[in-house]
């Protein structure tokens, strides 16, 4: 797997649900944006789909083995935080807590625990309630 162009695309990704996120459905501009974040998605899909869905069934293994693994776009978050840029001049990014795939997890079993991919650089995250956040994986 291309790490470098999985980060990239993914980037891309989380900017254009951002924007979509930041405008309202009336806007005339919002159906384009909307299609295209759907083409990129697909796209996204097609090259790492595969890679993603094998790195999420690990971490289901590994936290919650009774959830159903889900396409990876399922655990896209509905809003990305944007970090400061590293030194390669690419922007990292971070999500809120309340993101991402509710599953069910032993451990915690009176917490709301959720996995999300978050890209810079592309990982799962799992975040159990509104203060904890573990990196479950990461993409190398």
């Amino acid at each position: 797997m291309n790490v470098e162009k999985l980060n990239e695309d993914f980037a891309a990704i989380a900017e254009k649900i951002n924007e979509l996120d930041d405008m309202d459905y009336s806007d005339e501009r919002y159906d384009d944006l909307e299609e295209q974040l759907h083409d990129l998605e697909d796209a996204f899909i097609e090259e790492f789909g595969s890679e993603l869905e094998e790195a999420i069934a690990l971490v289901h293994d590994e936290f919650c083995p009774d959830n159903d693994v889900l396409l990876p776009i399922a655990y896209f978050a509905k809003n990305y935080v944007r970090l400061q840029r590293n030194k390669e001049g690419q922007y990292g990014y971070d999500v809120e807590f309340g993101e991402g795939v509710p599953v069910e997890v032993d451990d915690f079993p009176d917490q709301e625990v959720k996995l999300v991919l978050v890209p810079g650089p592309t990982r799962l995250l799992v975040t159990v309630g509104e203060n904890a956040k573990q990196e479950a994986w990461r993409a190398k």
